[in-house]
């Protein structure tokens, strides 16, 4: 089969290899109809995520079950399904107090040996591990393009944003308005803010969020600190999410909370980061991070995409055959796209 390869930085290519087979009764095989690059996925490309060369990659999925272990109760040979970025077992200390995300078998898709040395989904087929936790039926009249976002980016935001639930009246500030970022955008508003602030640097982006109800801040243009005090009568936000992955992001975020507010660092960090812990402390601000528990949100995810409160279609910019991933990794490098979906 052909599978999207990681080679070296900034070199991926599509190559033959061996087609998944069922190793475990719980494993199911799943034909991919369409996958999706992610921001994580550049981090391996840029090789800030070391993996071996000749892995695949990939971590989100959208496709047919053609085949399934005797154990495999949730979903059906035949069944369209959507995947979460990682696996859990479902039985060890962390999965039986619902934090998959940190299961001691858990593996992300496509990260090579580090993360499980579990092949990646942009590929023709793809081998599930624990499928009853990792698969879901895709809901009637969900499309492709939505249904791909459940499963990470837009389970991501809503992790995001839960890790301090938000009430009427309070606010949120979004900082960077990839599509994680502007999934949070969607997220804040369907639990409840009343004031969500998408700051950003690219204004076609903040365009998008503000046509999501969020209010845009020009990170350089304008003075975000200044005009998050402006919007929240001088106390700062409830939650910021800092959803870029960089220091100065991170450093913004504390300084945007309000006093005994929420920063959760959604951006994928790979190397050490300084964080002020003058201003964490005196604040006595609550710092949440790390992989979001998809897995715990996927059914709630699902339904809010079902109804329409959470419609991550407009974020899909570019179509593109597998054949042409390197090709669409250059053009998302370039930041010429903001979700590209492959298709076989």
């Amino acid at each position: 089969m052909r599978a999207v390869t990681f080679q070296a930085p900034g070199e991926v290519q599509l190559e033959d290899v061996a087609e998944p087979e069922l190793l475990a009764p719980d494993d199911a095989i799943v034909r991919v109809e369409a996958s999706g690059i992610c921001g994580s996925d550049l981090h391996i490309y840029h090789g800030r995520v070391q993996i071996e060369p000749g892995f695949v990659i990939g971590h989100e999925f959208v496709g047919e079950v053609i085949a399934a272990g005797d154990e495999v109760s949730r979903v059906a040979v035949g069944d369209r399904v959507l995947g979460t970025y990682a696996t859990a077992c479902g039985t060890c200390f962390f999965c039986r107090r619902e934090e998959f995300h940190k299961c001691d078998d858990g593996r992300v898709y496509g990260h090579g040996a580090t993360l499980g040395d579990l092949q990646g989904a942009q590929a023709e087929q793809l081998l599930v591990p624990h499928a009853n936790l990792a698969l879901r039926k895709v809901p009637d009249g969900l499309s492709d393009d939505v249904a791909l976002f459940a499963g990470d980016v837009m389970g991501t935001a809503y992790h995001a944003i839960d890790s301090r639930p938000l009430a009427e009246g309070e606010t949120a500030a979004i900082l960077g308005m990839g599509p994680v970022g502007l999934c949070a955008v969607q997220a804040a508003k369907a639990a409840g803010a009343t004031e969500v602030i998408a700051i950003d640097t690219v204004e076609d982006r903040l365009k998008m969020a503000e046509s999501f109800g969020a209010t845009p801040v020009h990170l350089t243009e304008q003075d975000p600190r200044a005009e998050v005090k402006k919007l929240t009568e001088g106390r700062g936000v409830e939650l910021a999410v800092e959803a870029v992955g960089h220091p100065e992001a991170l450093d913004l975020a504390l300084r945007l909370a309000r006093k005994a507010g929420t920063v959760s660092v959604t951006g994928v960090y790979a190397e050490r980061a300084e964080v002020h812990m003058g201003v964490l402390w005196i604040k006595a601000l609550t710092l949440t991070s790390g992989h979001a528990n998809v897995i715990k949100h996927l059914d709630r995810v699902l339904e809010l995409l079902s109804e329409g409160t959470l419609d991550p279609a407009p974020l899909v910019t570019h179509h593109m055959k597998l054949d042409e991933a390197p090709d669409a990794y250059r053009v998302y490098d370039n930041r010429e796209a903001l979700k590209i979906v492959l298709a076989p």
